[in-house]
């Protein structure tokens, strides 16, 4: 941001009637934000471009005339099963994407009676869910104290307080038009309303990959019968934080690296050649003592969905192999 871009924009709103101001107040507010942008509606990355494309340039290192595929096709994916001895060292998978719908601002941007219409829809998506994926809406407004410690205990319920969000309009009216979808199998789930109108979501314990993806693709396809999502060939799947543009995946496991936990030099180098982010296991900004990390794909945008996938199948992969030559 520069005196003279906050001059050209300052007082001006994009087409869906998201100012300016919103789109940039977040960051204003916290300065130690890692981005501190917000966009309050798809064509806010239009609008204002002139801030938007140099933060997506450095950040993703995707330029304006570049396109993103996506491809959601579990098939595709290569070396995604485990020998019995490898995939006992991964407890956990799970695969996430951020999705916003076509015909509604970004959340900075939505009234209290478009979240509600928004949330509408995804009730009527999920009611047609069925065998793995069926399960049961809660929205968070009149949620009794028992359905509420239960989601708690299963680590699913959002909670507002977030000064981020905050700070760019995300937790009006709360808790008003947001929700939990979750399955009876407890092994997926969708966040309604949250930073993204919808952050779907597809876990298992164990190694398979292939399983949780499948999942996610299938839940995607279904939801977007009852809406189309927000998506344009240069910047992908439309998010409100530009960080999640393209894709809004991110593919995980839980790995237990006993050895490697003690040489933490080659695991960044595998990390960095294999584009994956190691954290621990407890959460962003987390360190571990007990050897389990959170393996993820480091990349968003010009690139496919299954691809990110694939990179972080290969950093596993990589990091096993380096896990059992270590003395």
């Amino acid at each position: 941001m520069t005196e003279a871009l906050w001059n050209e924009y300052k007082d001006q709103k994009c087409a869906q009637g998201v100012s300016f101001k919103t789109c940039v107040y977040s960051g204003i507010a916290n300065l130690d934000s890692g981005v501190g942008l917000y966009a309050g509606s798809a064509d806010a990355y239009n609008k204002f471009n002139k801030l938007f494309d140099p933060v997506i340039k450095e950040y993703h290192g995707h330029g304006v005339n570049d396109k993103h595929i996506s491809d959601m096709d579990a098939e595709k994916l290569t070396n995604a099963d485990f020998n019995e001895e490898d995939a006992a060292l991964i407890l956990s998978t799970r695969v996430r994407v951020a999705r916003n719908m076509a015909d509604f601002p970004l959340g900075p941007g939505v009234s209290k009676e478009q979240r509600l219409e928004i949330m509408g829809y995804v009730q009527a998506a999920c009611e047609k869910f069925e065998d793995d994926l069926k399960g049961v809406f809660y929205p968070l407004e009149g949620m009794d104290s028992e359905t509420q410690d239960t989601l708690i205990a299963e680590h699913v319920l959002f909670k507002e307080g977030d000064r981020f969000l905050a700070a760019c309009n995300l937790n009006r009216d709360w808790p008003s038009g947001r929700g939990i979808y979750m399955n009876e199998l407890h092994t997926f789930n969708i966040w309604c309303n949250e930073e993204d109108q919808l952050r779907i979501i597809s876990m298992d314990k164990g190694a398979d990959i292939k399983g949780v993806f499948s999942k996610l693709q299938r839940a995607c396809a279904g939801i977007e019968k009852e809406a189309k999502f927000a998506h344009n060939e240069h910047l992908g799947y439309i998010t409100s934080c530009p960080t999640n543009l393209g894709t809004g995946l991110r593919a995980s496991v839980h790995i237990k690296l006993l050895k490697l936990n003690k040489n933490k030099k080659k695991m960044q180098e595998i990390a960095d050649k294999f584009n994956v982010q190691i954290r621990g296991a407890h959460g962003e900004h987390t360190e571990t003592d007990d050897g389990i990390f959170d393996i993820s794909n480091r990349r968003r945008l010009g690139h496919s969905e299954r691809s990110l996938v694939q990179d972080m199948i290969d950093g596993v992969r990589a990091l096993i192999a380096a896990e059992r030559a270590e003395p």
